[in-house]
């Protein structure tokens, strides 16, 4: 049952009546139902034939308006989109997010669609029918709204209308300028009465091409009261010539940098009560949580766990031994099943006995059993990568979707876990959990604090190759490789999926010609060591002997292309961790030949110490070449202003890895 918002928040206020609110004098930027017969034409969109489909007109507004003695928020949508390929017919298929909470919802309405199409020179108008809309549930509390514009085709225009009413005041839709396809204008305005306060976020990279507020007095009625006069503000913005925002390599989401406007609900002014603060600050999230039974409450109940705790505690005499065999426990006994959530789906225990759960199920539960063992831990809240990051500005619970286990150790220092993958060591977060920082949960909520999420694991790689050519260009040769830190995470789990037969057909496969006779995997079990494997291959040469051999070893052993073909980057670029790549390269020459064009020694440095590539060859003149590549990139994270600079110094790195070496036979 609803209770007036504002007799919650404020006492005795209340309100009726319908609020008219003032309008900007500016023209809404488009009319449903009226559109331009030339946008039915390609003649509108040359400059835009990389694209699929454009949009070419997104319009929102929002007003409040009072029902049943409370705020509700109105938000009516127009947008138009041509359709330009095959692969944009997706645009024409439509997901409106609605929220609902303790028997109330936000309900869609007036939901109207077109689909126009040029047929014989003569425009034909299709109507959505609203028979085939329908409603996903997808959450408790999220549901979303689906439908799709008919007889969509290569050269349609499609627009579609509605308006979202909703009592969540704490949820007023944020407003995205910036889709993945090129936008010519979008453009929201909201106007909203002095009773209510609203933090506002403008994000992206994206300028504005209008930025307006105005104020006006509307007339309010209180019940049994005198009506009263109350400012409205009004605000509009928009963009023009919106660029598509898609993903490239090492983003973490396009949610980070697209162009939009949030809103947080701060507080309300409502009369006779003065302002009252609505928003959350990190001390009330931090003690709602400890408070709550789906997290705090989990933390303490590790005692089912006391006699196997007690064993481990017992053949592990310090600290960090004492860690990592509870980690190692928690991590077999349950089975992660890919949700991530911040609450225990019920209780730990359940999720122990059923061996399956939650990254909060997991990672709760790898807390309590700490605490049991008399461990200093506690939970730290994060944003995965694919989630979104966190604005520290902005205390809001429903920006995380994970936790991770704290554990203070002596001298001051520290240690984080997740026991949600088979085949992460002690004190590794998994590669979706580097997202910048972490909130820690600490019983002394002033205590509390950001964790740098930063990794102290590397992403390595290490190779050791022997090479001995023969007098027809074929080779024979041994490889040594090591995967370290994150590498060694993602090898180790390519080997679990596929096995080692599979493992080694896939590396023969991206060498033509090669057959791989023997190989040997190492250190398997042994997380927190590097994974190695051993192994011979042939490459066979020409039927003759040759008396000019060519060779490009290291394409072979390395086999990268540059992944930022971009001329430029307007966001950073994330590499989660640091990253290594070395090769050492021993080439044993045929007998009688000798090396007559060797590529020249390199190196090629980061601004600011950000990383290296070194490169060197030498022939000791006996038949022998030596090659050491190596590639270091010293941060995790590389900003914008940094991207010039980072893609010139791939450009650098394979262009000299891709050196030819020259081989002639000594006449």
């Amino acid at each position: 049952m609803r209770t007036p918002l504002l007799r919650r928040l404020a006492g005795a206020v209340i309100l009726a009546g319908v609020i008219s609110l003032p309008a900007f004098s500016q023209n809404e930027p488009i009319k449903f139902g009226k559109i331009d017969e030339r946008d039915l034409t390609a003649a509108n969109f040359v400059a835009d034939s990389a694209a699929e489909a454009v949009v070419l007109c997104d319009f929102g507004r929002t007003r409040f308006e009072i029902f049943e003695g409370e705020f509700r928020y109105v938000l009516e949508r127009v947008t138009r989109i041509k359709i330009l390929k095959k692969s944009g017919y997706d645009w024409a298929t439509v997901r409106v997010p609605l929220y609902r909470k303790d028997g109330d919802a936000e309900k869609i309405s007036n939901l109207r669609g077109y689909t126009y199409n040029l047929v014989n020179n003569q425009v034909v108008k299709e109507k959505m029918e609203l028979s085939s809309t329908f409603t996903d549930q997808t959450t408790v509390n999220h549901s979303v709204r689906k439908f799709t514009l008919p007889n969509v085709r290569e050269g349609s225009v499609i627009e579609y209308s509605y308006l979202v009413t909703s009592d969540f005041l704490f949820n007023l839709q944020d407003w995205q300028f910036q889709r993945g396809i090129p936008t010519r204008w979008s453009e929201y305005r909201v106007a909203i009465p002095e009773y209510l306060d609203y933090k506002m976020l403008l994000q992206g990279y994206e300028p504005l091409a209008v930025q307006e507020r105005n104020e006006a007095n509307t007339q309010y009625t209180i019940t049994g009261s005198d009506p009263v006069v109350a400012m409205v503000t009004n605000h509009r913005w928009a963009m023009k010539d919106v660029p598509a925002l898609t993903r490239e390599p090492f983003m973490t989401t396009p949610d980070d940098y697209v162009a939009r406007i949030d809103f947080e609900l701060a507080g309300t002014r409502m009369p006779n009560s003065g302002y009252r603060s609505v928003a959350n600050s990190w001390e009330k999230i931090n003690q709602m949580l400890l408070e709550d039974d789906n997290f705090g409450g989990q933390m303490g109940r590790g005692g089912f766990l006391k006699e196997q705790l007690t064993a481990l505690m017992a053949k592990n005499a310090n600290a960090p031994e004492r860690i990592a065999a509870i980690h190692d426990l928690v991590r077999r006994s349950v089975k992660y099943n890919g949700s991530d959530r911040v609450f225990a789906t019920s209780t730990v225990r359940k999720a122990y006995d059923q061996h399956s759960g939650s990254a909060a199920d997991i990672n709760l539960l790898l807390i309590a059993a700490l605490r049991e063992a008399g461990l200093q831990a506690n939970p730290v809240l994060l944003s995965t990568r694919d989630n979104g990051m966190v604005n520290q500005n902005f205390p809001l619970l429903s920006k995380f979707n994970y936790v991770v286990a704290h554990v203070a150790l002596p001298e001051g220092k520290e240690m984080m876990l997740d026991a949600t993958e088979e085949l992460i060591p002690c004190g590794m977060l998994p590669m979706r959990c580097l997202s910048g920082a972490g909130r820690l949960i600490m019983p002394d909520a002033g205590k509390s604090r950001w964790v740098n999420l930063q990794p102290s694991h590397r992403n390595m790689e290490y190779r050791q190759v022997t090479l001995t050519l023969d007098d027809h260009g074929g080779y024979t040769g041994k490889i040594h490789q090591e995967h370290a830190g994150y590498a060694g995470l993602s090898t180790r789990e390519m080997l679990q999926k596929n096995g080692e037969k599979k493992f080694i057909e896939e590396i023969i496969s991206s060498h033509e010609g090669w057959s791989i006779p023997k190989y040997a995997f190492k250190e398997r079990e042994l997380l927190h060591k590097p994974l190695a494997l051993d192994y011979e291959f042939t490459m066979p040469g020409a039927d003759t002997p040759v008396g000019t051999i060519y060779l490009n070893p290291l394409q072979q052993f390395l086999d990268e292309e540059n992944p930022f073909r971009r001329e430029g980057r307007r966001f950073p670029v994330d590499f989660g961790a640091q990253v290594d790549e070395t090769l050492m390269l021993t080439i044993q020459l045929p007998a009688g030949y000798q090396a007559e064009d060797l590529p020249k020694p390199a190196v090629v440095d980061l601004p600011d110490n950000g990383g290296r590539f070194s490169y060197t060859i030498a022939d000791n003149g006996q038949g022998t070449l030596q090659i050491a590549s190596r590639m270091s990139l010293r941060k995790p994270v590389y900003m914008a202003e940094e991207y010039a600079y980072l893609r010139e110094f791939y450009t650098r790195m394979l262009a000299k890895q891709a050196e030819q070496i020259v081989l002639k036979k000594k006449s």
